[in-house]
């Protein structure tokens, strides 16, 4: 039984296999947060860009768990800058972390990390996850806009569940994911990134319904909130 537990913004977490991975932990600067970073327990943290809202917490999080990054190789050397044990990687490769295994795809964004005497510095590609385990398929688009080769992405894998953002402005917005959600053929559509910020504010059971209206199923989940998975469960 897979666990999945949405912690708001982009920050997800899988439980898996007894072991966990979470994705972009952001908690500090969201205050619709009900998770603190030093409630966060995990066996690795897995990134998909270098902006502040994916990475903030990212190095209490890893240092509290004895836990690696894994992120775009420019990105986990700066954090292993930062004394952190890291796993760097580049777009189309896989990494096994014994528990599950994560393959970074493609998302059309930016990247760059804001340093602490706010300077921008290069982050890398931006990028969005396919986790594997327990014969579930999980897609984390990162930040993007909707881009053709999720038609690919989606015929290559056998997509259970896609989290995909849809606050507009920085990412694509609910127009755009509704048709992501198509491409990408996602049996469960979560949508991330929105609300968090007045210029992101998005009716998220208003998208929900638009993707179950042209057949996939969607769920919208409060931050905090976890659902359970099993293979062919959906």
């Amino acid at each position: 039984m897979m666990e999945i537990i949405y912690h708001g913004h982009s920050c997800v977490q899988i439980v898996t296999n007894g072991k966990s991975l979470v994705i972009d932990p952001f908690l500090r600067g969201n205050e619709l947060a009900v998770t603190k970073p030093e409630d966060i327990k995990t066996n690795a943290v897995l990134l998909t860009h270098g902006h502040t809202d994916h990475i903030l917490d990212a190095p209490q999080v890893a240092r509290d768990n004895d836990a690696p990054i894994v992120a775009v190789v420019e990105l986990a050397s700066y954090m292993e800058g930062k004394g952190l044990k890291t796993i760097g990687m580049n777009l189309g490769g896989t990494v096994d972390l014994d528990f599950a295994k994560a393959t970074m795809i493609q998302a059309f964004h930016s990247s760059g990390i804001t340093t602490d005497d706010g300077q921008t510095i290069y982050g890398g590609v931006p990028a969005g996850y396919i986790i594997r385990a327990e014969g579930l398929t999980v897609l984390h688009a990162g930040d993007t806009a909707l881009f053709g080769d999720m038609k690919m992405i989606g015929e290559r894998f056998d997509i259970d569940v896609a989290f995909l953002p849809i606050g507009d402005h920085f990412t694509m917005g609910p127009e755009d994911a509704l048709v992501a959600a198509k491409w990408l053929s996602a049996k469960l559509v979560i949508p991330v990134h929105y609300n968090s910020f007045p210029i992101i504010r998005q009716d998220a059971d208003a998208f929900a319904a638009k993707v179950q209206a042209q057949g996939q199923n969607a769920q919208v989940l409060a931050p905090g909130e976890k659902i359970e998975l099993q293979a062919g469960s959906i």
